[in-house]
């Protein structure tokens, strides 16, 4: 546990059974929260280079008072090589362990994510994550932009993980979409999971072109399409003519066809029903 951090953030100390209204609204400074409890004491350097490289240190309390006043602020505190060189670094300070989380911590997180996301997550990524949404709360949206984009290009396959899975969380979300649609293109099933997967952006932002493809792209690597976080509302049927396409083209190649297709044509779904029904 990081004492000094704790001390910063136990206004939002969750409790079993609740979720302060605060965190609620406040999903950085509940990944701060979690972060601190699980932060290795050896780490003590990585956490300083934190609070510098974020703006939590001398200026926490106004941050926490006033996010969107500080967001609009002059960046010129701002140090670009510090900043990824922590990010980076977060593998190294904190290792892979998993978080382990507790109940009221995993239900907080669900709520903050709108999934169930942090589950599978390792402390290296839920310190980039948390990285990533503190620093977007102080840097324009343009800024943020463009630091993503360097995170993504220069980063190794599992901090293009975290990257992704942080996307909901910064602000000015929605100006990273056209990194969101690239990161599907990726042939890494892990980075590919990493957005698709677990992951409220896609359902929130994508296109229904873009997030039709990324559907068929899960189906073709073999993803389980109840990972997609809101994949019954974004259904159309656009998104189920593609799928028996996909399918047509699958039992022509002698292929086998995705069991829960179903999830994208309900009259394939039914269809499935009758031919394994029992007959009476």
């Amino acid at each position: 546990m990081a004492p000094h951090l704790a001390r910063r953030t136990s206004r939002f100390r969750i409790h079993p059974g609740t979720v302060n209204a605060t965190t609620m609204q406040d999903a950085s400074l509940l990944l701060l929260e979690i972060l601190s409890r699980r932060i290795p004491s050896a780490a003590g350097s990585w956490r300083k280079r934190v609070e510098q490289v974020t703006g939590i240190g001398a200026r926490a309390r106004l941050v926490r008072e006033a996010p969107g006043a500080v967001a609009g602020e002059t960046s010129t505190w701002f140090d670009r090589d510090q900043f990824l060189s922590t990010f980076t670094a977060a593998a190294r300070a904190l290792g892979k362990a998993p978080l382990a989380l507790q109940a009221d911590e995993r239900d907080a997180l669900e709520a903050a994510l709108g999934s169930r996301a942090a589950e599978g997550w390792r402390l290296d990524e839920l310190g980039r994550v948390t990285l990533l949404a503190l620093v977007s709360r102080r840097l324009p949206e343009i800024e943020v932009e463009s630091l993503l984009w360097t995170c993504y290009q220069q980063g190794d396959s599992r901090e293009r993980q975290a990257l992704l899975r942080a996307l909901p969380l910064v602000t000015g979300a929605e100006r990273s979409l056209p990194l969101a649609v690239d990161a599907c293109r990726t042939n890494e099933l892990p980075v590919f999971e990493a957005i698709a997967c677990e992951n409220r952006y896609p359902a929130a932002y994508f296109p229904d072109l873009n997030f039709n493809q990324m559907v068929l792209k899960a189906m073709f690597m073999g993803v389980a399409l109840a990972r997609i976080v809101g994949l019954e509302r974004r259904r159309t049927s656009e998104l189920a003519r593609m799928a028996e396409d996909f399918a047509s083209e699958r039992r022509a190649a002698g292929r086998s066809v995705p069991a829960d297709i179903g999830l994208l044509t309900p009259e394939h779904e039914h269809e499935h029903e009758r031919a394994t029904r029992i007959p009476e």
